[in-house]
């Protein structure tokens, strides 16, 4: 057996799902992003945890970890360098920090939890190139959502270019080569460290980092880096970012517009993340027109991009995952087709998605100047539908703990335009952009039922008069944007 190298008399304290890290000093002689590979075991009892290590440049080797559960932790590393190879450590782990309630994983069925049990529910928005845009704009980006409904954040990795946004971004993620271009086979580290303090401020903030790994908007080769370098940045992105709990991977936005990308090459991709993150968080692929095959193993849910929500139902049945609309269009007065929908409109497909028993991502892009548009550079909301979110919000999470599984909107009532429920005791009827003044209802006999009369635009909830049993009739207040929730009296 090798000789190992204690270099630590006591463990380390850390808290449970906090991102732990280790430094050492290694060589820098030729590429050592390349050219040094660098891992560790972690252990507890008979469980152990494959981490890779990563070179953060100036002669720094790292390790990041992030515990989820506690009592004392071991590590040992492994590395192509002497140096590096042997080390042993350790770190106590203690109780979470007051609010931490783990990553995010799978729930029930159609449904998302954190680590602790808790149900999340995913109240989205996009802001691609926000982590581009230098310090004063970032910083006011952070201010807006510390203010906003928002839990869950997408972003791209890679800077973006794009119609409204053809500015030079501060920082790449690759050094540069003699010839002044990009070398693929070299990171560099304060671009990484730049989007780690971004993600570290999210996480602050109770808000989850959509990292979106490529995307096709791009005029500096990163969307046509051969298999090789794709795979090389995969592993290190994954090294670096896997231990900070609030991450997401999609592996791709509009992933069908990269040309130079096949199936067999994005489902390689996807095996070498899910390999590598030795924390499983949740993993999608967004698309522009077609599909790609949610149903594979590596996907945890559907990243949908599409403007009919009302087809949420098929998804969920086709996939049998949790379905995020994360993008249904925008609201905004952008001059493209994408980008110029009303606050209204936007409010309804939130709705209508939730009482499909999926979730939809809002988004906004209205024009400003110096084409600072919250859907791609952030800065400041502007639009109707904000207020709205942070409305459906309270109201999901006024709801059942796992969440609510679609029904036929014709098995509660003829005129709901999408309906879902918990159980028998809790129910959801939306009524889209229909105005009935009363609704038949078909509720389970032998109970009685409270109805409370919601509308989603003005933000208001009214108790219905008396309680409702099996075949009954409930008024309605004739307008757009109407919703009923119903629940069991005890």
């Amino acid at each position: 057996m090798a000789e190992t190298k204690n270099d630590q008399k006591s463990p380390v304290s850390t808290p449970k799902w906090s991102l732990f890290e280790k430094r050492y000093p290694g060589p820098t002689a030729g590429n050592p992003f390349v050219d040094i590979q660098f891992s560790a075991t972690f252990r507890q009892a008979n469980r152990q945890v494959e981490v890779n290590g990563f070179y953060d440049g100036e002669g720094s080797y790292a390790l990041r970890f992030m515990p989820d559960s506690e009592g004392e932790w071991s590590f040992h590393t492994k590395s192509s360098c002497a140096g590096l190879d042997g080390l042993e450590g350790s770190l106590m782990v203690c109780a979470p920090e007051s609010g931490v309630r783990g990553p995010v994983g799978p729930g029930s069925r159609h449904h998302f939890a954190y680590a602790d049990g808790s149900i999340f529910r995913p109240f989205g928005t996009t802001c691609y190139a926000w982590a581009h845009q230098g310090p004063k704009l970032e910083a006011e980006t952070l201010e807006t959502l510390a203010a906003a409904p928002f839990n869950k954040l997408r972003m791209c990795v890679f800077p973006k270019h794009y119609d409204f946004n053809e500015n030079e971004p501060e920082f790449h993620p690759f050094e540069r080569d003699a010839e002044g271009g990009f070398d693929f086979s070299r990171f560099s580290p304060p671009f990484f460290r730049h989007l780690e303090s971004l993600i570290e401020r999210l996480a602050g903030l109770g808000i989850e980092a959509d990292l979106i790994l490529f995307h096709p908007y791009d005029r500096w080769g990163y969307a046509d880096m051969g298999e090789e370098a794709d795979l090389r940045y995969l592993a290190y992105a994954v090294a670096r970012l896997a231990a900070f709990r609030n991450v997401w991977w999609s592996m791709a936005n509009e992933y069908d517009l990269m040309a130079a990308k096949a199936t067999r090459h994005w489902d390689s991709l996807f095996r070498a993340l899910q390999a590598a993150d030795p924390h499983g968080h949740p993993r999608s692929i967004h698309n522009c027109r077609g599909f790609y095959d949610h149903g594979k193993p590596w996907i945890t849910h559907c990243s949908v991009q599409h403007n009919d929500v009302s087809l949420a139902n098929e998804w969920l049945e086709l996939y049998d995952k949790p379905v995020i609309v994360d993008e249904c269009k925008y609201e905004g007065d952008l001059p493209r087709q994408w980008g110029n929908i009303t606050g209204r409109e936007m409010t309804h497909r939130l709705w209508e998605t939730f009482a499909r028993g999926s979730y939809a991502g809002h988004g906004e892009t209205f024009l400003g100047p110096d084409d600072v548009i919250w859907w791609s550079k952030g800065g400041r909301l502007r639009g109707e539908s904000v207020s709205r979110a942070a409305f459906l919000r309270e109201i999901a999470e006024q709801g059942p703990p796992a969440g609510l599984e679609p029904i036929r909107p014709g098995e509660l009532g003829r005129d709901a335009r999408a309906a879902s429920k918990a159980g028998d005791g809790y129910f959801i009827a939306y009524f889209g952009m229909g105005q009935p003044a009363y609704e038949t209802l078909s509720l389970p006999p032998g109970k009685k039922f409270e109805i409370d009369v919601i509308d989603a635009w003005n933000m208001e909830v009214a108790r219905a008069p008396g309680s409702y049993s099996g075949q009954c009739e409930v008024a309605l207040p004739g307008r757009t944007h109407v919703a009923l929730r119903i629940r069991a009296l005890r």
